[in-house]
């Protein structure tokens, strides 16, 4: 029976891993055990004659409340007073869905304002020319 290639699992840049398995593995990981925030996964195969692979798989968890705000965005350019409005909801757990507080409310973007005025504008234009034409 041919040897199987030896697989090890890291977390960021820890120096044990969470996992030292056999390939080919299904493997489940718990990102309840991890802080919100950017992690790397780390995966090292060894084969049978010593050769080594790395593979790295950069995520991020985020299992704590979500945060939704609106007024500013990352690396704005800011002056004066700032409205901002901040939302914080937690997501329950894959048996239970939180409702209550899970929709931000937020403005109206411009988009729609200008498409309102080219209608009303389309509008009052197509009334002005049929209302021109001279019917015999």
């Amino acid at each position: 029976m041919a040897e199987k290639s030896s697989i090890y699992i890291f977390i960021d840049d820890e120096t044990t891993p969470i996992a030292a398995l056999q390939s080919p593995v299904n493997f489940e990981l718990d990102t309840t055990k991890l802080v919100d925030g950017k992690h790397c996964l780390k995966i090292v195969s060894r084969d049978p004659s010593g050769k080594e692979g790395v593979r790295l798989i950069p995520f991020e968890v985020r299992n704590g409340p979500a945060i939704d705000i609106e007024g500013i965005r990352e690396e704005a350019v800011v002056d004066g007073i700032v409205p901002i409005m901040i939302n914080a909801y937690g997501k329950g757990d894959a048996k239970n869905f939180l409702i209550v507080g899970s929709e931000t409310p937020q403005s109206i973007p411009y988009w729609i304002f200008v498409l309102i005025i080219i209608f009303i504008a389309w509008g009052i234009y197509v009334e002005v020319v049929s209302s021109s034409v001279n019917l015999f």
